[in-house]
């Protein structure tokens, strides 16, 4: 359990703490609910198709402005810097459950694949050398250090505060915060466990429509595994990807272009061969 109480885990666990004392102290509220659940799929969107799809796997293109927004953007969810996130999540798809995999279900437990693999501390740095085609960006480089990457989160609290109050930041920050966590946490622990694998990949990734609507397209995990340079995880019609719909609105606008599709060669693939679209960074 020192994995999960230590020094470098007190931020986490405070703004836990401010959640739950903020509604017990509040009292329940519907419009609280409702702002925490906006304010949760406002984030999760910039997490999944700017932190994931975009930087971690370069899966459409857009403008070096735009970059700039989905960095800040993708920031506000308190999940470290964009360099970072990228360059782990990368690390993860390389050694996909097996060793040097940082979260993997299969090899540490369910919950150091959910939150014990950063709260150790172990895995704080950030290795340039896998995310050297944004490192190349200084305003990534000057956004990804944690003195200046606490900023947008800051600024997304002190925004809540002076729009709602204390109402606005218990609701708006503190427990919208906290579900985007746990919600974005399911995918390296749940997704390797429970729901259903359609391409026998080297790893245990799995779909999972729950976790789907969850994360706004992240839970066809076995999907994205299959075929990691996608911008569509939901390989179907009836797999709801709601980053990609919102992503192809954005397309229509002209923000983003180039979004990639797996050949229907890749989806109807019996064998899990996935050619060269299945390279990390696409």
């Amino acid at each position: 359990m020192a994995i999960y109480f230590n020094a470098a885990s007190i931020p986490f666990w405070t703004v836990h703490l401010a959640a739950i004392s903020g509604v017990i102290h509040l009292g329940w509220s519907w419009w609280g609910l409702a702002l925490a659940l906006i304010l949760y799929y406002a984030r999760m969107f910039f997490l999944t198709a700017g932190y994931h799809r975009y930087f971690a796997h370069r899966s459409f293109k857009t403008s070096r402005a735009f970059q700039f927004v989905l960095a800040v953007m993708g920031q506000t969810c308190a999940q470290m810097g964009v360099l970072w996130w990228a360059s782990t999540h990368r690390a993860h798809h390389k050694n996909s459950d097996q060793d040097g995999d940082v979260h993997s279900p299969l090899r540490r437990g369910f919950w150091y694949a959910h939150m014990g693999w950063f709260l150790g501390g172990e895995h704080e740095a950030t290795d340039f050398s896998k995310i050297s085609d944004f490192a190349r960006f200084p305003e990534l480089v000057w956004l990804n250090r944690r003195s200046f990457g606490l900023l947008p989160p800051l600024a997304l609290a002190l925004a809540c505060w002076a729009l709602g109050g204390l109402h606005g930041l218990v609701w708006g920050f503190f427990v919208s915060t906290v579900l985007l966590w746990h919600g974005t946490f399911t995918i390296n622990s749940l997704s390797h466990l429970i729901g259903r694998r359609r391409y026998p990949t080297s790893d245990d990734s799995r779909n999972n429509w729950v976790l789907a609507l969850i994360t706004m397209g992240e839970g066809w995990h076995n999907n994205h595994h299959h075929y990691q340079s996608s911008t569509a995880q939901g390989f179907k019609w009836w797999e709801i990807d709601l980053s990609y719909y919102l992503l192809r609105g954005l397309a229509a606008l002209g923000l983003v272009w180039d979004l990639r599709k797996p050949p229907r060669s890749i989806i109807e693939s019996p064998d899990g061969s996935v050619a060269a679209g299945n390279a990390a960074a696409g």
